[in-house]
C-alpha cells in the first residue's frame, strides 16, 4: 500500500501545484499576456494545459519511483524544481516580471538536468519521466526569452 501511496501523493501534489499556478494565471491570461509580442513558435492555448497535464502525471510517477527507492536527494532534488516550476507562474504572470521569469526559467531548467543527471544511476524510468519536461522546458524556455527580447 506504501509503495501505491508513493506514486498517488506526487501525482495529487503536482496537479494541485498546476491546478494553484492556472488560477494565479488567470487573470494575466486575458489581460496582459494576449498584448504581447509573442514568437510565431507559440503553441496555440489550447497545449498548455494539455502538455502540462501529461508533464505533471510523469512529474509525480517519477518522484514516485524515487520514494520507492528511498533517494533522498533525488526526492530534493524534485521538490527545488517543483518549487522554481510554482514560482515561474508567479513571476511571469502574477507579477508580469518576464526578465524574472527568464531567470527562474532557467534555473528551473538547471534543476530539472540535476534532477535527471541524479537519478540516471539509481533509476532509468524515473529519468525517462522527466524527457518530456525538459522538451517542454526547451521550448518554454525559448518562448520566454523571446518575450523578453521583444517587450
Amino acid at each position: 500500500m506504501k509503495r501505491i501511496i508513493n506514486y498517488i501523493w506526487p501525482v495529487l501534489l503536482c496537479f494541485g501545484i498546476g491546478f494553484a499556478a492556472s488560477k494565479l494565471q488567470a487573470e494575466s491570461m486575458v489581460e496582459w499576456y494576449p498584448h504581447l509580442n509573442k514568437s510565431g513558435l507559440t503553441p496555440p492555448n489550447i497545449a498548455f494545459p494539455i502538455a502540462w497535464s501529461i508533464i505533471y502525471l510523469l512529474m509525480g510517477l517519477s518522484l514516485g519511483r524515487v520514494l520507492n527507492k528511498g533517494y533522498k536527494t533525488g526526492v530534493f532534488i524534485w521538490a527545488v524544481q517543483l518549487v522554481l516550476n510554482f514560482l515561474w507562474s508567479i513571476l511571469f504572470f502574477t507579477m508580469r516580471m518576464p526578465v524574472w521569469g527568464m531567470v527562474d526559467i532557467l534555473l528551473l531548467d538547471a534543476s530539472v538536468i540535476w534532477f535527471m543527471m541524479a537519478v540516471s544511476k539509481k533509476d532509468k524510468p524515473a529519468l525517462y519521466m522527466f524527457i518530456p519536461y525538459i522538451l517542454w522546458l526547451v521550448v518554454a524556455t525559448y518562448l520566454n526569452g523571446y518575450i523578453v527580447i521583444n517587450n
